[in-house]
């Protein structure tokens, strides 16, 4: 039986939210959950893997719940909830523990940069959750069964993870799967879903690095609830080069900084990098970067005015979060009763 066309993502709260979030994740939601069944999470359980003031925690996830909802989710449409809410996923989670391979882990290459940054030279001074949080995430996915995940380009190697302990659950419990007259592809083999301009969207300080929360400078990044002049300030500012656009894409190779502007442009309008550069080629930065303050300021003020407004009525939004773990769970617990089954648990 084919699996239910299912989107599955979500974001960790643990910094205030950034265009890249926005652009890399936030806004590819939105048009899925006109085809897609959707579930929209907030990986609360992701982020103490590194430590997280507990009342930050709380905030953030706020922030991002209300970055979904202002940015054009329909809570009704979409299931949107955090994930510390639905116990089925620390439990799954598990069970992928012991289905994933070390070695498998030790190639995350997420792991070895935080490792880096949170341990030194010591990357065995960092939590084992940090370690293991690839086996969260692929639970995360597959506790609903998810057949799509919008990921930017640096989980593309986690959701091969995804994959990988898919089929082996599936390869190693075959013959349980069957004889509980179940899909013998119990969990299916998740796809990427990743299109468009600025899928990874890159600091405005340094066109080689990704847009952080972490920069040293502050001018590198334009966070969601940014004033309209600090977004203008800090793209009026941003690094380029003094060459003026080309009017084709193949222009900007080896132009890192000016690839990423006009990405982003590209990203916010809607158009595709030549579309951009069929108006603006031949311009030079005095002309562009006014143009792209401009359209960033349009864009994410009144979305930054509605998560503000959200944030503030907890009450609502501790509605919204509970209403969407409840329709969360609907969907999980089967499924969870039947891993439970699969793997010899009793009941």
């Amino acid at each position: 039986m084919p699996f239910t066309p299912r989107v599955f993502s979500g974001i960790k709260p643990s910094g205030d939210l950034h265009l890249g979030n926005y652009l890399g994740a936030i806004r590819r939601f939105v048009p899925l959950q006109q085809t897609h069944e959707t579930i929209y999470c907030v990986v609360d359980m992701h982020a103490i893997t590194v430590w997280q003031e507990p009342e930050d925690l709380r905030r953030w996830t706020y922030e991002i719940a209300a970055a979904y909802i202002a940015s054009g989710l329909d809570p009704n449409r979409s299931i949107i909830f955090n994930q510390s809410q639905v116990v089925e996923h620390a439990e799954l989670g598990w069970i992928f523990n012991c289905v994933a391979r070390v070695g498998w882990m030790a190639r995350m290459t997420q792991f070895k940069d935080k490792a880096g940054s949170e341990g030194g030279e010591n990357s065995e001074a960092v939590s084992l959750g940090l370690f293991a949080y690839p086996s969260l995430m692929a639970a995360d996915i597959l506790l609903y069964k998810a057949t799509g995940v919008p990921v930017g380009e640096d989980q593309r190697q986690h959701l091969e993870l995804t994959r990988d302990i898919a089929k082996k659950f599936n390869h190693d419990f075959r013959k349980q799967i069957k004889g509980l007259g179940l899909d013998e592809e119990f969990f299916p083999l998740t796809e990427s879903m990743v299109t468009g301009p600025a899928t990874r969207v890159m600091s405005l300080r340094d066109g080689k690095k990704k847009m952080s929360k972490s920069d040293a400078s502050d001018m590198s990044t334009i966070y969601m609830m940014d004033g309209a002049d600090t977004i203008s300030k800090k793209i009026k500012k941003a690094t380029t080069d003094p060459e003026p656009l080309p009017s084709e894409a193949q222009g900007l190779e080896g132009r890192a900084e000016a690839a990423n502007l006009v990405a982003i442009y590209a990203a916010l309008s809607d158009r595709s990098v030549d579309a951009v550069l069929d108006e603006y080629g031949g311009s030079g930065w005095g002309r562009f970067k006014p143009a792209l303050a401009d359209l960033a300021v349009s864009v994410l003020a009144p979305i930054a005015t509605q998560m503000q407004r959200l944030v503030d009525d907890r009450a609502e939004m501790d509605r919204i979060l509970g209403n969407g773990a409840d329709r969360a769970r609907a969907i999980a617990q089967p499924i969870m009763d039947d891993v439970r089954r699969i793997v010899g648990f009793v009941r």
